[in-house]
């Protein structure tokens, strides 16, 4: 295992510049509204889209700003400074793609990687289910053989997107008798595919601004070019491209950490108690002081994974689980205590954090709960 040190360039700090004015101009105003509708923040694509950071990992030979990991987990962290919901736009992107850059054939990327690109078209990804869970290797879902086609039916859960996107990367079983883990493969699904239909929208604590739903196939026919990677290998490309995206969750977190921290700092500094701000307070200043180290600390773990992932390095499994898990347990502590800065202000829709402390939680879960990361963890060091 090793700890080699990411580099920040200037064309890093050029990007978050970049991003932080427009999220703070174009996307900031619509996220409450998002929030308190439940509803896709459309204001927030088109800004991404006209300034290329709706997919920046898309290679420029499709078409895109051909960003590295560093750079694109920097887009995420400083859109989910001001809104979580709208941070899933370049995130989720890059979950339902990865596995085409990863594994498909050329004339796979060459097709649906260019309107990725473009911002005519999102990526979702499709591997979770009702059922299965953290188990994803008792998945249900069926894609049979039918001549050079194959017909897909099941329902995959939880999908970030779902609805908006034209594109999806489903995971689905094609060999019933196979070996466990070793019988999935992975297909791209279109919108309009006949048979494909979505649940209703769930109902949640945070992130209202992305919608989250069921992906439903009856009888839906894929043709045969759609298959991502080798016959068999979908579980390994799923498994790998959590490996990478992991880390664009843990700088999602960091950002709403951040906002959240921004905001506390905003308020003590202003806020008087007792003939005095209650910044001077030592109290709280050593809360503050434990906020900040704790969200440094979490995007130095997550700047080192990124920069692993943009490598590929051995130990990616690791650093990719560490830093997903560390970075959403910082911001959800961060959150909740950057409310109790506020007191009753904080509980209120008057300021943004109690939607932050909300948005927060689901960094705990998606994408592997923590549980799990501290499996993926523990099994990288058991192995040496």
């Amino acid at each position: 295992m090793t700890f080699d040190l990411f580099k920040i360039n200037e064309d890093h700090e050029a990007i978050r510049e970049a991003v932080r004015a427009l999220a703070e101009e174009q996307i900031a105003p619509h996220a409450a509204e998002a929030d308190e509708r439940s509803e896709f923040p459309k204001a927030s694509y088109d800004a991404l889209v006209a300034a290329d950071f709706h997919a920046p990992h898309v290679p420029e030979q499709y078409g895109g700003a051909g960003a590295d990991a560093l750079a694109t987990c920097i887009v995420i962290e400083e859109v989910a400074r001001v809104c979580a919901a709208s941070s899933l736009i370049p995130a989720v992107n890059k979950l339902g793609s990865l596995p085409l850059i990863l594994a498909a054939n050329e004339e796979v990327k060459a097709k649906y990687l260019p309107p990725l690109a473009s911002g005519a078209a999102g990526f979702s990804y499709g591997l979770s289910e009702r059922d299965a869970g953290s188990d994803t290797a008792s998945m249900r879902c069926r894609a049979k053989r039918s001549g050079d086609d194959w017909v897909l039916n099941g329902q995959k859960s939880w999908i970030t997107n779902a609805g908006v996107s034209e594109y999806y990367t489903v995971l689905a079983v094609t060999d019933p008798d196979g070996p466990r883990g070793g019988n999935v493969s992975a297909f791209v699904v279109e919108k309009s595919d006949e048979g494909f239909s979505f649940g209703a929208k769930e109902r949640k604590l945070g992130i209202k601004g992305s919608p989250t739903r069921e992906l439903l196939f009856e009888n839906v026919r894929i043709p045969g070019d759609r298959l991502v990677g080798e016959l068999g290998q979908g579980l390994k490309i799923a498994l790998r491209t959590l490996d990478h995206t992991r880390v664009t969750i843990g700088a999602q977190a960091v950002g709403i950490a951040q906002g959240a921290l921004d905001h506390a700092l905003a308020y003590v500094k202003e806020r008087k108690q007792f003939g005095k701000h209650i910044a001077d307070f030592q109290g709280i200043q050593f809360m503050l002081a434990d906020m900040a180290m704790a969200v440094e600390t979490a995007r130095q773990m997550v700047y080192t994974a990124a920069a692993k992932s943009e490598r590929g390095d051995a130990d990616l499994s690791f650093f990719g689980a560490a830093a997903k898990c560390h970075a959403s347990d910082v911001a959800m502590s961060v959150t909740t205590d950057a409310v109790q800065l506020l007191g009753g202000y904080g509980y209120t829709r008057d300021f943004p954090l109690e939607r932050m402390m909300r948005d927060a939680k689901i960094t705990q879960i998606y994408e592997g709960t923590n549980q799990i990361q501290r499996i993926v963890m523990a099994r990288a060091l058991l192995k040496g």
